[in-house]
C-alpha cells in the first residue's frame, strides 16, 4: 500500500546512498549491492541506474571523481566560520576542481535563478574551501538534480555573492 512507499526525504537519502556506492561497483551486481544495502525500492535503483547511465553526467561519476568528500576550511567570507562538510561529487582534473551536491527536490528550478538561496549558498561555501584547498585550480560548482537527472553548473559568482550575502 501506499504506507510502504518511502517518504521523499528517505527516498533522497537512499538515492544519495546508491549514487555514492554503486558507481565502485560492476554493473551486473547493481541490482544485488542495492538488495543488501536495504534501498531495493525499484524505482529507486531505476532512478539511480538513470543517472549513472546517463553520458552526459559520465564524468560526474568517472575515473577521476571522489565521493562523499569531507570538507573543513575557515571562510574568510564568512568573517571566518569554520565550514564542516561533505561534497557529493568531486571531480578533479588537471585545471579544474567541480563539485557537485545531490539534490532530490521534486520541484526542479528551471535555471540558476530560481535556485534557492540556501542552495547557493552552500555551493559558495564549498566553493570557498575549494579555492583554499586547490588554489592553481578553477573552481566550479552544480547541482545533480536527481528528480529530472539534470546537471546544472552554477555561476562561480552567484555562488560567492550568495555566501556574502549570508555574512
Amino acid at each position: 500500500g501506499a504506507s510502504d512507499a518511502p517518504d521523499a526525504l528517505e527516498r533522497g537519502s537512499a538515492l544519495h546512498d546508491l549514487l555514492e556506492i554503486l558507481p565502485e561497483i560492476p554493473k551486473e551486481h547493481w541490482r544485488e549491492w542495492a538488495q543488501s544495502l536495504g534501498k531495493m525500492h525499484g524505482a529507486l535503483l531505476a532512478k539511480a541506474t538513470e543517472i549513472l547511465t546517463d553520458e552526459t553526467l559520465a564524468p560526474v561519476f568517472g575515473p577521476d571523481s571522489l565521493a562523499e568528500v569531507d570538507v573543513t576550511a575557515q571562510l574568510p567570507l564568512m568573517n571566518d566560520r569554520r565550514l564542516r562538510g561533505a561534497i557529493d561529487r568531486l571531480v578533479i582534473s588537471d585545471e579544474a576542481v567541480l563539485a557537485v551536491d545531490f539534490k532530490s527536490n521534486p520541484l526542479v528550478p528551471a535555471d540558476e535563478a530560481e535556485v534557492p538561496e540556501a542552495i547557493l549558498r552552500q555551493m559558495g561555501a564549498y566553493a570557498s574551501a575549494l579555492e583554499q584547498i586547490y588554489p592553481d585550480k578553477r573552481i566550479e560548482t552544480a547541482i545533480l538534480w536527481t528528480e529530472t537527472a539534470m546537471l546544472m553548473p552554477l555561476a562561480h559568482r552567484s555562488v560567492i555573492e550568495a555566501l556574502q550575502r549570508a555574512a
